[in-house]
């Protein structure tokens, strides 16, 4: 009859220790199942690499084009490779819902970009970065950038640093981060 009643018995700052981590947890996975069935529209922030195949670019374009369909606001930045496909899908549905912030001026752009740029509706430049270095730059338009956004859908590899921190700053932010890695 004893084995009926057998348990194990836990300190209780244990159980209060773990009873906080599971609270934690769920009210984390509560915030984003809410944040996911919002039926309203998101502003949603696309960011990633450069270098990315041109096939991969037509799916992030895609993507991007059925975001601002559905009503949400697209935010990215300007360079080519991904931020390139997300401006050109965000375009294609609906200029309005598309803003895209520049690490630095609009000159400081390379001629590929500029062109593309300089058709987009919400342009928003830091002429003041111009001085520091791209990546010191990038990092500072990226934090302005997931301080914008509720989502953050990131396509990078696994050693692009910028971007890996850009997706933990958010996580710490409590946005949703959906990243994507093409290695």
């Amino acid at each position: 009859m004893s084995a009926l009643f057998s348990h194990s018995v836990q300190p209780l700052s244990q159980s209060i220790e773990a009873s906080s981590l599971e609270s934690a947890k769920v009210d984390t996975f509560l915030q984003e199942l809410a944040a996911i069935q919002q039926s309203g529209s998101k502003r949603v922030a696309i960011l990633g690499s450069r270098h990315v195949p041109i096939t991969h670019q037509q799916l992030i374009e895609l993507m991007t084009y059925a975001l601002a369909l559905g009503g949400n606001r697209i935010i990215t930045s300007g360079a080519t490779g991904t931020n390139a496909a997300a401006i050109k899908g965000a375009m294609q549905a609906d200029p309005n819902l598309l803003t895209v912030i520049l690490p630095q001026s609009l000159a400081r752009q390379p001629r590929e970009s500029r062109d593309q740029l300089e058709q987009v509706m919400h342009l928003v430049e830091n002429p003041a970065n111009d001085a520091m270095s791209l990546a010191d730059a990038s990092s500072l338009c990226n934090q302005e950038i997931i301080s914008r956004c509720q989502q953050l859908v990131c396509f990078a590899f696994h050693d692009s640093h910028t971007l890996l921190k850009t997706c933990q700053d958010a996580e710490d932010q409590r946005k949703i981060v959906t990243l994507f890695y093409f290695d």
